[in-house]
């Protein structure tokens, strides 16, 4: 806690802020007491610390302005164009994520002035707000912009108009690596731009805010009933959704998979292309995920007897799972002609959840993890490039097999004691 030390001096009185940084005493000198105070509520707001842009003797102190620097949003455009290692539909979801939460929302108001409301701004020392460059945004600014993106965000004169809503804290935490890449590229650059990151020390929302929500995992008796609706009015639309459940994989490899890819000899199924959203919503094939997501998916012997029935009299080349005429099948499509309909069904008949078409994967590790099958086996399973992300997002799903670790744990130990079988050595 920082303290007010009454000085006095020939001229008058001095107010003396004093407290303790790092283990030394730290003091600021003020002519009145009130801005004292002020400046004591800073200190210890800033836990303790001096307030960022707080110059000793001078006060708050605006750094000098860089010779070259960019408005941020044409930085950031220019270094999501310079990427080589994403594809077009990433880059142009990058772009919108700019212009949307990074610059904010155009708002044009009853006078016809268009302004940018919700982004991310600089907020000086005296507490005007000025648009962002490269160079002027500071940690506190990037603290404001993540609150700001936690609330929703309305219309200044008609607050029941909302103009965006509020963001999950895995979508923060996203747009939030890629604020952290573009002022990481600043500091990189030749020659820099920066001397720090702003984003270095972000203060992000939780990640498991909602997760319960967000994902839904299904007893065999939940999805038996999704299933049998789905197979009474299509029977193919149900054998897709059987193979996404038992193999795990994502919407866009299943529904990828071609005729070719079948081993019959191995019962396995060659993941080596996705169905791609281009910047027009159209779709094209591309490479899956990530390098993991390349991989060889075991299939059960059901499974294998459904495709025969698929592939019989195909090409190799050929969708094993098509839609109407014969074309590969569109997530809207299935959506909203088959999964709909057959939930709503299984919901009037006492289901109590409402999975998505993702949650089948969800759904096939849920099944995988209750038969005790390893999170390393289940990472290669599912495609992730790493085992973090398979245990951030299932990891507490193993706490059902405490009872198993237990048992395990002990059937190790349960060795012969040091007195069993063991005759006392006699001395000479």
């Amino acid at each position: 806690m920082a303290s007010i030390v009454e000085r006095p001096k020939k001229i008058g009185i001095t107010y003396q802020v004093k407290w303790r940084q790092d283990g030394a005493w730290q003091t600021e000198n003020f002519g009145d007491e009130d801005s004292a105070m002020t400046f004591k509520g800073l200190v210890e707001a800033h836990g303790n610390k001096w307030p960022h842009g707080w110059i000793k003797g001078l006060g708050f102190v605006e750094p000098e302005p860089h010779p070259n620097d960019p408005p941020f949003g044409d930085y950031a455009h220019t270094y999501v164009d310079s990427l080589n290692t994403v594809d077009d539909r990433t880059k142009h979801d990058y772009k919108r994520d700019i212009e949307r939460h990074f610059l904010g929302v155009r708002y044009t108001g009853a006078a016809g002035i268009e302004r940018r409301l919700g982004g991310l701004v600089h907020t000086a020392p005296d507490g005007t707000e000025h648009p962002p460059t490269i160079c002027n945004v500071t940690q506190a600014d990037v603290n404001e912009w993540v609150r700001r993106q936690r609330h929703v965000l309305t219309a200044p004169d008609d607050p029941e108009t909302v103009l965006r809503a509020k963001a999950s804290a895995k979508s923060v935490a996203n747009r939030h690596g890629l604020l952290y890449c573009i002022f990481q590229a600043a500091v990189e650059a030749e020659p820099s731009l920066r001397e720090t990151n702003p984003c270095r020390k972000t203060g992000l929302p939780r990640q498991d805010e909602g997760s319960d929500e967000e994902m839904v995992f299904l007893e065999h008796e939940e999805y038996a009933r999704i299933s049998f609706e789905l197979r009474a009015f299509d029977p193919n639309a149900a054998d897709l959704a059987d193979f996404l459940v038992g193999t795990g994989m994502r919407w866009g490899e299943a529904t990828a998979l071609q005729v070719r890819d079948i081993n019959w000899t191995t019962g396995k199924v060659n993941v080596q292309r996705a169905w791609k959203r281009q910047d027009d919503n159209s779709f094209k094939i591309g490479p899956p995920k990530t390098k993991k997501a390349r991989r060889l998916v075991m299939l059960t012997p059901e499974l294998l007897d459904m495709l025969r029935r698929h592939v019989a009299g195909r090409r190799p080349e050929d969708w094993i799972f098509r839609g109407g005429q014969g074309k590969a099948w569109r997530h809207s499509n299935f959506y909203h002609r088959k999964w709909e309909r057959a939930l709503g069904e299984a919901i009037k008949k006492g289901l109590g959840k409402r999975p998505r078409i993702h949650d089948l994967r969800h759904t096939h590790v849920a099944w995988l993890i209750a038969q005790n099958i390893s999170p390393a086996a289940i990472q290669a399973r599912l495609g992730h490039e790493s085992i973090t992300t398979t245990m951030d997002r299932y990891g507490h799903l193993l706490n059902n097999l405490d009872e198993e670790i237990a048992a395990a744990v002990a059937n190790a130990m349960r060795v012969a004691g040091p007195h069993e079988g063991l005759r006392p050595v006699r001395s000479a």
